[in-house]
């Protein structure tokens, strides 16, 4: 059983990452293995609707997504993470949500069933948005998204603020809980 997290934020060591980190680590004591993957400093080009991958199951673009999305592909769960750019999701995490779910439609719905749920960051506000926007991802692939303490939000702008955020830390971490233990009884 292995649970991938995925840190769309552009810089490598921010709230996004913090956060992500925080649930792994709950999802590790629950004895789950787990992989941060973090998208800062990748080539994650966007989708160019050539629509070829559907007839392939292929992307014809040539950057750093098809080992991630093997990886995606391989996990029983994924967390999508976030911070709020400009009132919604960073282009690389959307890049990765449009041609990670168009691309594996010509091989049925291989996310059907997987576990996972996004976690989101934001300064101040665009929260409910952007964490709109990963939860689509999970609801049109068929995933099972678990709940928490409420929703996977934290707050904070420079880096390490979030830590400040006890309640957004504690639900993120009840999160990675739920999360494997969802794992788990699925493997039952």
């Amino acid at each position: 059983m292995k649970i991938v997290g995925i840190v769309g934020s552009g810089r490598k060591g921010g709230n996004t990452e913090i956060l992500v980190k925080a649930a792994l680590d709950e999802i590790q004591k629950e004895g789950v293995d787990t992989e941060l993957i973090i998208l800062a400093g990748k080539d994650i080009k966007p989708c160019d609707a050539c629509k070829s991958c559907w007839k392939t199951g292929e992307c014809h673009i040539e950057d750093d997504l098809p080992p991630i999305l093997k990886k995606m592909l391989d996990a029983d769960g994924i967390i999508l993470a976030s911070p709020v750019y400009f009132g919604s999701a960073t282009p690389q995490i959307k890049a990765l949500i449009d041609r990670s779910g168009y691309s594996t439609r010509a091989k049925g719905r291989p996310f059907e069933n997987k576990v996972g749920g996004p976690i989101v960051v934001a300064r101040r506000a665009g929260q409910n948005f952007t964490f709109a926007q990963l939860m689509f991802f999970f609801m049109i692939t068929g995933m099972i998204v678990p709940g928490s303490t409420y929703w996977n939000i934290a707050f904070g702008r420079e880096k390490g603020e979030v830590s400040e955020d006890k309640e957004g830390i504690q639900t993120v971490r009840n999160f990675g809980k739920k999360l494997a233990w969802l794992v788990k009884k699925i493997a039952e």
